[in-house]
């Protein structure tokens, strides 16, 4: 009976394991782009061509934002898209844009007392962005506006290789660990990285990837799964709601998640 008992716990254990959200192809659609940072709701898209020149294509018009006196653009975040923000990590410098791309708001971190040294940032609520100040080693919730810290963390010992938010939560990957943040700052979640590299994230799914597989962990949930997908290339990877995007050879193809 007990030998029965400890197969049977095997065997559901293994099943239980082994466990992943299947995809199905959507469409997919020809873009030549150097990096592409996000994909609404809308069909919207914003990404990166021809001399690092920032685009926001809709299905009718595309629209362009180049600064010459900056170099690569780093990161963008569309989350807000009343203030895009576009990270120029070569200058420490975040340029906010509206929704026509004209500049509002320029954050020169050479020039901020004290003086920050940024490798990360990503979007917050009101006008704040989430920053990681390189030499403290800790996040930062920073107030454009006031330049005050409204809040930090707790330093982290590793280094650190993604960063993206909401309102709500931030999201950070370390080679150790992803912390996950509320907005007050405190840590709600703490998961060992088991070899996770970059992630993407939306309202309900952070997608991590790992070597060139994809895993999803699922707001509110604690289990990280792993996403069955074709033997694709993965070159860039994207999640908006329940769609998955991952771009390769100039091709964007969408999948749906099938989340049981």
């Amino acid at each position: 009976m007990y030998k029965a008992f400890i197969f049977f716990f095997i065997i559901s254990f293994s099943a239980f394991a082994q466990e992943q959200i299947h995809i199905s192809i959507k469409d997919s659609t020809t873009l030549k782009a150097d990096k592409i940072f996000g994909v609404d709701t809308f069909g919207t898209l914003y990404y990166t061509a021809e001399d690092n020149t920032f685009h926001k294509k809709t299905k009718d018009t595309t629209i362009t934002y180049t600064n010459f006196q900056l170099s690569e653009i780093t990161s963008a975040n569309a989350f807000n898209p009343l203030k895009i923000n576009l990270f120029y990590q070569d200058f420490n410098t975040v340029i906010i844009l509206d929704n026509r791309l004209a500049e509002v708001f320029k954050i020169d971190f050479n020039t901020v007392q004290p003086y920050k040294n940024v490798s990360f940032i990503s979007t917050g609520y009101d006008n704040t962005l989430w920053i990681f100040n390189q030499d403290l080693q800790q996040l930062e919730l920073y107030d454009y506006k006031t330049n005050k810290i409204r809040l930090k963390t707790v330093p982290v010992q590793s280094q650190i290789l993604d960063l993206k938010s909401d309102y709500n939560n931030c999201y950070m990957l370390t080679e150790n660990y992803l912390y996950i943040y509320n907005y007050f700052g405190s840590l709600i979640a703490k998961h060992k990285n088991d070899g996770f590299e970059n992630m993407a994230f939306s309202k309900a799914h952070l997608v991590l990837k790992k070597d060139n597989g994809l895993n999803i962990l699922t707001k509110n949930t604690t289990e990280i799964k792993p996403v069955e997908h074709p033997n694709l290339l993965i070159n860039q990877f994207l999640v908006t709601n329940e769609t998955l995007y991952i771009y390769d050879d100039e091709i964007l193809r969408q999948y749906q998640l099938k989340l049981e």
